[in-house]
């Protein structure tokens, strides 16, 4: 499918559709139900320092159009990744990146650095919608100071591609954007989930063991439209756009408002072979509209915006 290859910040993508962080495991567990070569590339589980247990449970919600999930980051930690996880990873074609998410600068700084110079990665993901704990619990995502130090630092110690996912929950994504690329990154996502609550009003608690939840799925696709279309006005650098992805179509969406490639979330936990069904449809897309490239696509936004 050549009219779908395409790249990111200089790496080479078999199409720009990629499996989102968190929704494909390490991806190597769906090595049995997805040819991992033909993706055009995939997120692994966010990564931190030490081993996380997670959230107490129930940890997902099914909504109208989405769901509510707080897994609250359970993961191996970088160590065990390393040994139990990254070797098969190796030896797939596929660009794989790794989702790297910690609550300092030097969390974030530890995790790149054990990942350097290990083969099996095309880039780093930073998750930065967590709370620095030693700002006083202030978002690294919702303060672009913030953001640009931990980018910044980052920068310094990574060799490999460097993009940041931006979270929706802020008034403007224009200056957290620009911060991301004025400290040094080479390309930004988003949008991350939406924070959310589902409520069981005959027991008068929440759904979710945690509490608040992150919004995913269709219902938050409109607005993450509007934000990779501003964010992507706003930097020259390359834009992922995901938000709800469940079709083709919606990846062309994405594509028109700006986005340089696609990741695709929530219709993986139904799904687990949704972003080869997705780019199988995108390329259908392409050929009904008569489009050589997708490429081609990339920001034609025809968009008439009030003064």
């Amino acid at each position: 499918m050549s009219r779908l290859a395409t790249s990111l910040a200089g790496i080479p993508l078999r199409n720009p559709v990629i499996a989102a962080s968190g929704t494909f495991a390490y991806g190597v567990e769906f090595a049995s139900l997805v040819d991992l070569n033909a993706l055009g590339g995939f997120v692994v589980k966010g990564l931190s320092r030490e081993p996380m247990e997670g959230n107490p449970p129930p940890r997902i919600w099914e909504t109208e159009g989405g769901m509510l999930n707080s897994i609250g980051l359970q993961n191996i930690g970088v160590r065990a990744f390393l040994r139990d996880k990254l070797p098969a990873l190796a030896e797939l074609r596929t660009p794989v990146f790794a989702n790297v998410f910690g609550y300092s600068t030097e969390d974030y700084v530890e995790v790149v650095r054990a990942l350097e110079g290990q083969a099996g990665l095309a880039g780093y993901e930073l998750n930065v919608s967590c709370p620095n704990t030693r700002r006083g619990g202030i978002h690294f995502s919702s303060d672009p100071g913030l953001l640009f130090e931990v980018v910044d630092a980052v920068r310094h110690a990574a060799r490999r591609m460097l993009m940041v996912k931006l979270s929706p929950n802020v008034t403007h994504i224009e200056p957290l954007a620009r911060a991301a690329e004025d400290a040094g990154a080479d390309a930004i996502s988003l949008v991350n989930t939406f924070v959310a609550l589902a409520v069981d009003a005959r027991a008068r608690r929440p759904r979710l063991g945690a509490g608040l939840g992150g919004l995913s799925g269709p219902a938050i696709k409109p607005i993450a439209l509007r934000l990779v279309y501003q964010a992507a006005r706003a930097v020259r650098i390359p834009v992922v756009g995901l938000g709800g992805i469940a079709s083709g179509e919606d990846a062309a969406e994405f594509l028109v408002a700006g986005a340089s490639a696609v990741q695709v979330g929530t219709a993986n936990f139904w799904d687990p072979s949704s972003p080869l069904r997705i780019a199988r449809e995108l390329d259908e897309f392409l050929i009904r509209e008569r489009i050589a490239s997708v490429r081609d696509l990339v920001g034609t936004l025809c968009l008439k915006e009030n003064a």
